[in-house]
């Protein structure tokens, strides 16, 4: 899964570390890790794996993880990007050793 958000500015450490409960907290329920970014125009990228989508499902049909980081990931966040699922992507690429002679 891809997940985006623009923070409001001045609040980026605050949503640093809420995020970073609730991703501690999904490892919990079943998530195979995930990884938050910043791109050089502002928009906040978080990619997490899942083993499938009903593993994904039933995490997010629990209780809530953290309510107190929850909300300060929402009082953080200025603006939400709808949620893109991504496939996975063997990587292809071979080393191949060359000499010269």
């Amino acid at each position: 899964m891809l997940y985006r958000w623009r923070i409001h500015p001045g609040m980026e450490q605050q949503f640093e570390e809420a995020w970073s409960t609730i991703s501690r907290l999904l490892l919990e329920r079943g998530s195979l890790g995930s990884r938050l970014h910043r791109a050089v125009d502002g928009t906040w990228y978080s990619y997490a794996q899942w083993p499938s989508k009903a593993a994904r499902e039933r995490a997010f049909d629990l209780p809530p993880l953290d309510p107190a980081a929850g909300a300060k990931m929402k009082e953080a966040v200025a603006e939400s990007f709808p949620e893109l699922v991504l496939e996975p992507v063997a990587d292809c690429m071979v080393l191949k050793q060359c000499s010269v002679v």
